[in-house]
């Protein structure tokens, strides 16, 4: 079977994968692409992550999950509030949804003119992501594709086709209510999505549960869920299915590292930076008292979105979606790391200088200095934080993957969640890089080697697929993740118009894209362009606090 061949949807997923192979080319691709397929068996479909609801032959059946889609009736409409204004407000405004796209649109429109500093674009291989995206999509979906989740975390939890999140809620006794259901959901979460940072090639997470091995984003789900199950972040001895400021305040490194199993020879990528984000998480909610409540639990948010005066509740909850935005913007701001972009002193988070923005007369030739920390002065009419670049890519994984608990547990309904962006991270761009759309200029590869060689001397890596790397903050990765955000718009307009006859007059969002088709598609084509490593095209040194 190829790798769009149809899968059989009554039989359930596996979680053994299926040896990759070069061999044989796709014929349903766009005939100007020379893609290779691997070769699977069976309904071991590579790379498919179970929808909500399957069950597995491997386990006890699970209940049907409250995340599946379709149980939420359409989100209403309502007035949104505007993000601040940048000439009165950098920082707020930097830091605001809005800002990722409008900002981002600027380096786009310049890769659309192939204009941009360290990639040449090739927009004639476009439809070749598409009709790759497409058929994935059709692949894993029976139209008109309405089964299709939005992206989040709760479909790693259901890694290997048992939704262990279902069968944790159906575990709570009788009188846990649907508001502590909720908040327990939401403290597991955000713990598990602060910790999904790329964990590296050698990692895997064998599970206390059922001896199977795990690796990355999903071994990462499952190693949490088993650390939250076990009590590891609550300092609650009566609840030890919270997370909370005293469990997170008093977590070692040790601790961690043992809770996610990485010891030599299957170390977890940035295991450091992961600790102290979460010890610094724990400072954090035993201070932001208005959003954690006195016990400085993540969950404790509900009550704050719940009461907060732009929440409508009459037969529906209706929550602006900046007011989650809010608390997890601000309230969660001193746990990144303290090097971060500043504005007056105060920290943008995952916003970095990009040469590719607008800049000012004087500004820094460094790719990877952060400039501006106590300026908001004018040069030639450019403004310094208009050189800054915003992304907010682990905030906005959280919104996406917090508001399942919440729509399906509470019913709350979220406005605004056309705000949310595409996720620039190594999945969803490295897909327009290993289709030829992007192509990393002569010079910059040149850098990325010199890099990666170093790196691999450095911690005795072993080479086996050579790829150029560079720090999150190296300007080659800013404008890549700027692009991405872009192309990941253009592409959701592009696979509906591409699979319109099949969508029967229905639209996919974008949350649906992201989850069926660019993340799982950029993840099964660095499959088949490198199957020792399986990592992207460009490689990211990661501190375990950005991707």
């Amino acid at each position: 079977m190829g790798l769009f061949s149809r899968r059989e949807k009554a039989k359930p997923v596996v979680d053994s994968k299926p040896a990759l192979s070069t061999s044989q080319s796709i014929s349903s691709l766009a005939s100007s692409a020379s893609i290779k397929s691997p070769i699977g068996t069976g309904s071991s479909r590579m790379m498919n992550r179970t929808s909500a609801g399957t069950n597995s032959s491997n386990g006890p059946p699970t209940p049907l999950t409250p995340f599946s889609p379709g149980l939420n009736p359409a989100t209403a409409k309502i007035d949104l509030p505007r993000p601040p204004d940048p000439q009165l407000d950098p920082a707020g405004y930097l830091r605001s949804l809005p800002a990722v796209r409008e900002r981002s649109k600027i380096v786009t429109d310049k890769a659309l003119r192939n204009d941009l500093r360290h990639f040449d674009v090739d927009m004639r291989k476009f439809a070749d992501v598409v009709t790759f995206v497409a058929n994935i999509i059709k692949r894993d979906y029976d139209a008109p594709f309405t089964s299709i989740p939005p992206h989040g975390r709760h479909q790693h939890f259901a890694v290997g086709g048992r939704d262990r999140i279902a069968h944790l809620l159906s575990t709570f006794p009788e009188d846990i209510d649907s508001t502590e259901k909720c908040k327990r959901m939401i403290d597991l979460f955000l713990v598990s999505v602060l910790l999904d940072a790329g964990a590296g090639n050698k990692w895997s997470y064998r599970s206390n549960e059922n001896g199977r091995i795990y690796k990355r984003s999903e071994g990462i789900a499952v190693a949490s869920l088993e650390m939250f199950k076990q009590g590891l972040f609550s300092g609650n001895r009566s609840n030890k299915y919270q997370v909370d400021a005293e469990g997170l305040q008093r977590l070692t490194v040790e601790q961690l590292a043992a809770g996610l199993q990485s010891k030599p020879g299957s170390e977890m990528a940035g295991l450091e930076g992961r600790a102290q984000l979460l010890l610094r998480l724990g400072r954090t909610l035993a201070e932001k008292r208005e959003f954690f409540g006195e016990d400085g639990r993540p969950g404790n948010m509900l009550d704050h979105i719940l009461s907060h005066p732009s929440t409508r509740a009459s037969s529906v909850i209706i929550v602006p979606l900046p007011v989650l935005w809010n608390v997890l913007m601000n309230g969660l701001a001193s746990i990144w790391p303290p090097s971060r972009t500043a504005i007056n002193g105060v920290p943008l988070g995952d916003a970095w200088p990009c040469s590719s923005m607008p800049q000012p007369a004087q500004s820094p030739s460094s790719p990877t200095f952060s400039p501006f920390p106590n300026t908001t002065g004018q040069s030639n009419g450019i403004a310094p934080w208009e050189s800054i670049l915003p992304f907010h890519k682990l905030t906005q994984w959280l919104t996406y993957s917090l508001m399942q608990p919440m729509q399906s547990i509470m019913k709350i309904q979220f406005a605004g969640q056309e705000l949310l962006t595409g996720l620039p991270e190594y999945r969803n761009g490295g897909l327009f890089i290993d289709l030829g759309v992007l192509t990393l200029k002569e010079e910059d590869q040149e850098r990325g080697l010199r890099h990666y060689s170093e790196h691999c001397q450095r911690t005795g890596a072993n080479g086996i697929e050579v790829a150029p790397m560079f720090k999150p903050d190296d300007d080659v990765i800013v404008e890549w993740r700027g692009v991405t955000v872009g192309f990941l718009d253009q592409l959701c307009v592009e696979v509906n118009k591409h699979l319109q006859n099949e969508l029967a007059g229905n639209e996919l969002t974008l949350a649906q894209v992201l989850e069926a088709g660019s993340w799982k598609g950029g993840r099964e084509i660095a499959e088949l362009n490198r199957p020792n490593t399986r990592e992207p095209p460009i490689l990211i040194e990661s501190d375990g606090t950005v991707f």
